[in-house]
């Protein structure tokens, strides 16, 4: 799937009413689950070079967004991802130049870390609620 093909899927889930969060969150579990299956299961090195390829695209992906102006993510946090994402780059290369299936579980960690992470609702604040001993005639009593 080509950069596009996959920047266009993601809009369509995104029509379809898929949170943007929880589609990172699926797609990076689904790329921790090939790395996971090449690491333990496999030893075709085309299987193996197929999902490390796959989750570099997926972070290629959230690297674009990150350096959008249009990402409305504080600063500390862009900067945060675009740190772990040259990380995964530098790790990524590695492990396609000396291939070892022992290298992917970071890559499986970091995945499942962060979509874990994206799954969680984000508290918001909430305003606190009247008692009953607080309302007079529909108007609050301090």
């Amino acid at each position: 799937m080509s950069q596009t093909q996959s920047n266009q899927a993601y809009q369509s889930s995104q029509k379809l009413g898929a949170g943007a969060r929880q589609t990172e969150a699926r797609a990076l579990l689904e790329a921790a689950r090939r790395l996971s299956e090449v690491n333990s299961e496999s030893e075709d090195l085309t299987e193996y070079r197929a999902a490390l390829r796959l989750n570099w695209r997926l972070w290629t992906i959230i690297q674009s967004d990150i350096a959008s102006d249009e990402n409305a993510l504080p600063s500390e946090i862009k900067a945060n991802v675009m740190s772990l994402s040259i990380f995964i780059d530098k790790h990524t290369v590695g492990a396609l130049a000396e291939p070892d299936a022992g290298k992917l579980g970071v890559l499986i960690e970091i995945n499942r870390n962060i979509a874990s992470g994206l799954m969680e609702t984000p508290e918001q604040e909430a305003l606190p609620v009247p008692q009953a001993s607080e309302v007079s005639g529909g108007n609050i009593v301090a």
